[in-house]
């Protein structure tokens, strides 16, 4: 019979296989929110992008639980599977999903909330504001489908089904890009529409993954669920860190914004959106690449196969620093193509969006490593080094950052903070790999 991806030998090859459609998955998944910010900067105005950005920490806060048992779930029930658990793996699946549902449920219902005391605490233009309520009332309608969406697509790719992933990925990513024209410029349903589109394209995945995961011949399926409350508690904390990094990416986002505010006003916040989109772009190279590794390294580690372990975080080092050494030279080269798609030269933002991209761009030399600390020891089952490294990346060394170098060096300082923060964070995994080389043997 034909091996199965994960018996075969780790190469560059086999590993690329898994590793190339998630990569191109999470790019298209990138893709949603830059789409919106294109059509709504060029189609309503630089307030309205600026919009976005100060919707995402509640948006980040609605995520943060499904991200969590995604990720850790993931590492759990493959685990499971490389132990020869394979029963068990599946109704441990299937009752995360279902907490999932309930989870997206809870979190709309809280967006709601928090949305309009957050929004008139800002000090906020009325315009801007408006936009704020506008986008996030439309788009908290599909929490639940973007919820099944980030779960399916992680499995998707443990299931070997990583093409099929991409496949939904693009298809929703079209489908976004074809939707925001209609329902901005056609239909003139101004930045609810850009949400509406959004939230439309996330729904592919989550609807085709219904029906893959309903059928048996499926490597992961549903099947009857089964409660156990230490497969939730395990899933909840091998996934903590990416939660803890949706959560303060949220938090910091809002002290880049209040920062920009004091600073240089509305502008400076629009300028922040599109490095955001720049960085965005280029992280989802990291991310999909250890999105698409981490069920190898669950499965192999679960199974101790030490060997092949080792192999396969030695290529990819070598995978990230490649892609690290890529998206810098490219971010730095094309900083003004990439940001004229965004703000006209001569606008106010385009200027300072010019200066933050040169500067933010020496973050992608670190950014890829870090990523891929922390998605390995979330899928080695190891939630508490995976969070401190998240937490410290995403949190800790970024406030530090934020408070020191705007007060001694103004907005150039607020462009640094990123880089800044990214080496501290580095030095950290660095730290960390070789501590728990010897335990895990990689």
């Amino acid at each position: 019979m034909e091996k199965n991806a994960y018996e075969k030998p780790v190469t560059l090859k086999n590993i690329l296989k898994f590793a190339v459609p998630t990569i191109v998955m999470t790019v298209f998944m990138s893709f949603y929110t830059m789409v919106d910010g294109l059509f709504v900067s060029n189609l309503i105005g630089t307030d309205a992008l600026s919009a976005i950005n100060l919707t995402a920490p509640v948006i980040q806060l609605v995520t943060a639980v499904s991200t969590m048992l995604a990720t850790g779930g993931s590492a759990v029930i493959m685990k499971k599977m490389g132990a020869h658990k394979e029963q068990e793996a599946k109704e441990d699946f299937t009752f995360l999903i279902l907490v999932n549902v309930l989870a997206g449920v809870a979190m709309c219902g809280l967006g709601y909330q928090v949305m309009n005391p957050v929004f008139a605490g800002m000090g906020l233009s009325a315009d801007v504001e408006g936009y704020c309520v506008a986008y996030l009332s439309r788009y908290l309608l599909f929490t639940v489908p973007i919820l099944l969406m980030n779960n399916f697509t992680l499995y998707m790719i443990a299931s070997e089904k990583a093409s099929l992933s991409l496949i939904c990925s693009v298809a929703g990513g079209v489908l976004n890009m074809l939707l925001d024209y209609v329902f901005i410029a056609v239909f003139d349903m101004g930045i609810s529409g850009a949400a509406a589109a959004t939230g439309m394209g996330y729904s592919v995945t989550a609807v085709v993954g219904l029906f893959v995961f309903g059928r048996k011949k499926n490597l992961l399926h549903f099947t009857r669920p089964v409660f156990r409350l230490k497969v939730l508690a395990n899933a909840a904390s091998n996934g903590c860190s990416e939660m803890a990094t949706a959560l303060v990416t949220g938090i910091i986002t809002m002290m880049f914004n209040w920062t920009m505010l004091k600073f240089v006003g509305e502008d400076g916040v629009a300028a922040v959106t599109i490095i955001m989109y720049v960085l965005m772009f280029a992280s989802s190279l990291y991310t999909g690449y250890s999105y698409g590794v981490a069920p190898m390294i669950s499965f192999y580690y679960g199974e101790q196969n030490h060997e092949k372990l080792k192999k396969l975080i030695a290529v990819s080092l070598k995978v990230i620093g490649v892609i690290s050494l890529g998206t810098a030279a490219g971010s730095f080269l094309l900083t003004d193509s990439l940001v004229s798609v965004f703000a006209q030269p001569g606008h106010p933002v385009y200027g300072l969006a010019v200066t933050g991209n040169h500067i933010c761009t020496i973050a992608l030399l670190f950014i890829g490593f870090n990523i891929f600390a922390s998605g390995m020891f979330t899928a080695l089952s190891n939630g508490v080094v995976s969070a401190v490294l998240a937490f410290s990346r995403s949190f800790v060394f970024m406030l530090i950052t934020m408070l020191v170098l705007p007060a001694l060096l103004g907005v150039n300082g607020i462009w640094l903070a990123t880089p800044a923060a990214e080496l501290m964070a580095l030095i950290l995994s660095i730290a960390m790999f070789g501590r728990y080389r010897k335990r895990y043997q990689y």
